[in-house]
């Protein structure tokens, strides 16, 4: 059975930094695209970041470009979201996700990824 868990939010002022962990089971991934999404009260989810089965290409909103830096340790079978430089406006609860077809679709949330797991939250101080 797939799991992922996220983990490592938590709160921040702006300009300082979080590594957000997501560990998963169950996958291989050679053949699974991870991605990162977030959601703020009021807004609909938003693809942050995506890593492609293989880890051989990486994706990023504009809204992140420069700050984050996706990563992923396949001994571990964990991708890591480093994330610098942060801003008030990336508050907002993160969640990981798999699918086969996750990075095609990508930052489409609602395509192409299949597993889903609990979030963690982040919270930027002004």
């Amino acid at each position: 059975d797939v799991q992922l868990q996220a983990s490592g939010g938590g709160l921040v002022q702006a300009g300082g930094s979080l590594r957000l962990s997501c560990a998963a089971s169950g996958l291989n991934f050679d053949n699974y695209a991870i991605g990162w999404f977030r959601r703020a009260p009021g807004r609909g989810r938003e693809g942050v970041s995506c890593i492609s089965p293989g880890g051989t290409s990486t994706y990023y909103a504009d809204s992140v470009t420069g700050r984050f830096t996706i990563s992923s340790d396949n001994a571990k079978n964990t991708v890591y979201l480093q994330m610098n430089s942060l801003k008030p406006e990336d508050t907002a609860v993160y969640y990981c996700a798999a699918g086969i077809g996750g990075y095609y679709y990508f930052p489409r949330s609602h395509y192409g990824m299949d597993f889903w797991g609990k979030g963690t939250q982040v919270t930027v101080s002004s």
